[in-house]
């Protein structure tokens, strides 16, 4: 195929051709008549020898062309003018590192302490439902045990108001373990989350985490699926949600790894290449 010429009045480009399609069609005709008739291969042989015929005469001895004719000046694209604004860069890491994101975090202590903080909020409400709606505070707390404790899966109403003081450890265990690793998720996704993080974290996850629980509950504990309250139940998720978030929200964030020299994230000992304001994630 020859290149595009410019001409006085357009661009001369190869002219269109149907040729190389009733060769294919022949091809495809040549073939198929050996599982059908032999007519059917007859008739391919016929159209593509026709159309390798016609195809080459479209391009020997001379490409046949046509001249598609430029767009008038008026329609024609104007020249680029530079704009005087600038343009912010991403900040390269040290030795060509390439850059992700995020490039700043919260520290990994920020989400032990929210999460902490959280579970307090978190047992506060519920507490105060089993205190308020089931004259018990340790029902919420049973509850919460009765997803791991054998001998509280299938207890009465009765029995998960009274104080037990094993399923009270394993609930205690439970809730601040849940809690910190929650803690730990909300500092590692917020950064990297756009807009208001206290949005994301105290009314977008605890909706979200509520929905699973009311889809999960009625498998990995019936008797809290049986007995829990939801309005109750998805405000003990947001204020847990509002008080971890805040937490989290509030820490000075720190530069990854990637905006580190080599020797620092080699480990390497290099006293004098980094400030002493500056701490590691």
């Amino acid at each position: 195929m020859s290149e595009p010429r410019d001409h006085e009045d357009g661009v001369a480009l190869p002219a269109e051709t149907a040729w190389p399609m009733v060769t294919a069609l022949g091809v495809a005709l040549l073939f198929a008549g050996l599982v059908t008739l032999a007519g059917v291969s007859v008739v391919g042989a016929v159209l593509a020898l026709a159309g390798v015929v016609g195809w080459a005469r479209e391009v020997y001895p001379k490409t046949r062309e046509e001249v598609v004719p430029f767009a008038a000046p008026s329609l024609r694209a104007r020249p680029v003018v530079p704009a005087p604004q600038e343009v912010e860069h991403l900040r390269v890491g040290e030795d060509g590192h390439r850059v992700r994101f995020p490039t700043e975090i919260h520290p990994y202590t920020a989400g032990v302490w929210g999460g902490l903080a959280g579970a307090v909020a978190m047992a506060a409400v519920a507490i105060a439902y089993g205190v308020l709606v089931q004259r018990s505070p340790w029902l919420p707390i049973n509850l919460l045990a009765s997803a791991v404790s054998p001998s509280l899966m299938d207890a009465s109403l009765e029995t998960l108001r009274a104080f037990h003081a094993g399923p009270f450890a394993l609930a205690v265990v439970l809730h601040v373990l849940l809690s910190t690793l929650a803690g730990l998720v909300y500092a590692a996704v917020l950064p990297m989350l756009p807009g208001r993080s206290m949005l994301w974290g105290g009314v977008v996850a605890p909706v979200l985490w509520s929905g699973v629980a009311f889809l999960a509950l009625r498998i990995v504990s019936p008797t809290m699926e049986a007995h829990v309250s939801w309005p109750w139940f998805v405000g003990s998720q947001v204020a847990y949600g509002l008080t971890c978030g805040a937490v989290v929200a509030r820490t000075t964030r720190i530069a990854t790894l990637q905006l580190w020299p080599l020797v620092l994230r080699a480990r390497v000992e290099s006293p004098g290449l980094r400030g002493d304001d500056e701490s590691r994630p």
